[in-house]
């Protein structure tokens, strides 16, 4: 027996507004925690080791709860298990708001952490597929928003609050929100059953996504006090990925995966977009992070927060643009766009370490640009090439390679930077250039994986793909083209093929 609908339910508005209030604190936190790390530490008794651990498992537990939402979604009523979600992130928020040691502070973390990325994956693929083509890219708006804005502001709010000598009243803010976001999620209920309860539960892809994310993500905060190379930090990093890179290959060579990936990895549209979106958001997180720690120790977080603004307003046109072109041909020339902005950036950054007043606000807001038209829009592009029944289960596992590429490379940019050119501006400068080459390349690759499949650009069957009868997008096998221009070689006549057609005829 189902319980009875909420008096919103149905309501797009409320339903858009509800993903939103949901997602945004923890994303927002990511990047507004940097200037108050200080004041927890002190407040708490946390030595910076202590902080990073917590950071970076709050991180594993993000990238596991995508795993996680996709069995839940399968065997258990999906909006029943939404509304436990957004209970327990209530609960994550208020301990880590209410913390009065590391243990609680921790315990709160990684719980946002995972109930945000359960959310995501719970929320967002039927606020895409159950309004219709005309609420899409409305929806495409929002998401990007959600996801790229409230890291943009992140650094401003944490400035604001670092400069008052302040954390608690911003945690006590997030707190609210999930509360607001909980009660939304009460009031827009409306019974949805278990999408697929022939699904395999499989509990060694859920074991292999724990264990690979605790320890990546373990190994990568280790960096703080330990040497790269140390058994401290190379050992549970390297074997953590490798257990995510076995993951993966299980999923594909599965005859009835958890997550289907073969499709996805088998196709041109979708290898090209993930190349662009995990280079993008390897490159930008790690970007923003540095040069903002040093423009924050030159003039203080709350300058610095403000100079970063232009970030935000950069995502925001994104945003925008996006919606704009989400159900156009042109959608797919909107990441390689993306991907020149998110350059010009890190040039800009590089003219002047620390950055000035003029460089900050500029080079902010090209990465803004950059960041906010590259991964959504790719990611977007690749879930249009599969079956929209698949697509909640493709998304999770995007969603945990964006998030180990986002959340995993920027503390490993940290240690180069006081690993590399004697100083701290010095190794900026030499990381700078290393995500300058990721973006080149991871561009040039994703351009020559597209064009060396035959893709074109096309305009998006919506109505199809939201009806489940097809993919938005016919996106030819990887390296179609090549492929095809080997067998024609193979079939080209040669003189003895001539002789012997010649003596069949006279036969």
């Amino acid at each position: 027996m189902s319980l009875p609908s909420g008096p919103l339910a149905g309501r797009y508005p409320a339903v858009a507004t509800m993903a939103l209030l949901a997602l945004v604190p923890y994303l927002a936190l990511s990047s507004a925690l940097s200037p108050l790390a200080p004041l927890i530490s002190r407040d708490l008794g946390m030595d910076d080791q202590t902080l990073s651990l917590g950071l970076g498992l709050g991180n594993a537990g993000y990238a596991l709860g995508t795993v996680l939402a996709v069995v839940f979604a399968q065997h258990l009523p999906q909006r029943i298990m939404l509304v436990t979600y957004a209970a327990l992130s209530v609960v994550g928020s208020v301990l880590l708001a209410a913390a009065v040691d590391p243990a609680m502070f921790i315990v709160g973390h990684v719980l946002q952490g995972l109930t945000t990325s359960l959310l995501l994956i719970a929320a967002v693929p039927p606020l895409a597929l159950g309004f219709g083509p005309e609420k899409l890219r409305y929806t495409s708006v929002t998401m990007s928003i959600c996801i790229f804005g409230a890291v943009a502001l992140g650094p401003t709010i944490g400035g604001i609050q670092a400069d008052a000598d302040q954390w608690r009243p911003l945690l006590w803010v997030v707190a609210g929100v999930a509360v607001a976001a909980l009660v939304l999620t009460v009031l827009t209920y409306d019974h949805t059953p278990p999408a697929n309860r022939d699904a395999p539960k499989d509990p060694l892809a859920i074991l292999l996504a724990a264990v690979g994310s605790i320890a990546a993500f373990y190994g990568a905060s280790e960096l703080t006090s330990h040497a790269f190379w140390s058994t401290r930090t190379a050992l549970p990093l390297f074997a953590g990925l490798a257990i995510i890179v076995l993951l993966i290959v299980i999923q594909v060579r599965s005859a009835n995966p958890l997550l289907p990936l073969g499709p996805l990895l088998s196709s041109t549209i979708p290898i090209s977009g993930l190349t662009i979106a995990l280079c993008a958001a390897a490159a930008s997180v790690s970007v923003g992070e540095l040069t903002l720690s040093l423009v924050s120790a030159e003039r203080g977080p709350l300058q610095a927060g403000l100079l970063y603004l232009p970030e935000l307003a950069g995502a925001l046109i994104a945003a925008v643009c996006l919606g704009l072109v989400i159900e156009r041909r042109s959608l797919i020339y909107l990441p390689p766009i993306g991907m020149g902005f998110l350059a010009a950036g890190i040039v800009v950054f590089m003219l002047q370490v620390p950055a000035g007043t003029t460089v900050a606000l500029v080079g902010s807001g090209l990465t803004g640009v950059g960041l906010g038209a590259t991964v959504a829009p790719a990611l977007f592009s690749a879930g249009f090439t599969q079956y929209s029944p698949t697509l909640q289960r493709v998304f999770a596992m995007v969603e945990l390679l964006r998030a180990v590429a986002a959340f995993m490379i920027a503390p490993i940019f940290v240690y180069l930077v006081s690993a590399l050119g004697g100083s701290s501006a010095g190794g900026t400068r030499t990381v700078l250039w290393i995500s300058l080459v990721i973006v080149l390349v991871g561009t040039v690759v994703a351009i020559a994986v597209y064009l060396a499949g035959g893709a074109r650009p096309q305009t998006p069957q919506m109505e199809v793909f939201l009806d489940g009868r097809g993919p938005a997008l016919e996106s030819p096998p990887l390296l179609a083209r090549l492929r095809t221009r080997g067998r024609h070689v193979a079939k080209q006549p040669t003189p003895d093929d001539d002789l012997v057609s010649v003596a069949a005829d006279d036969a």
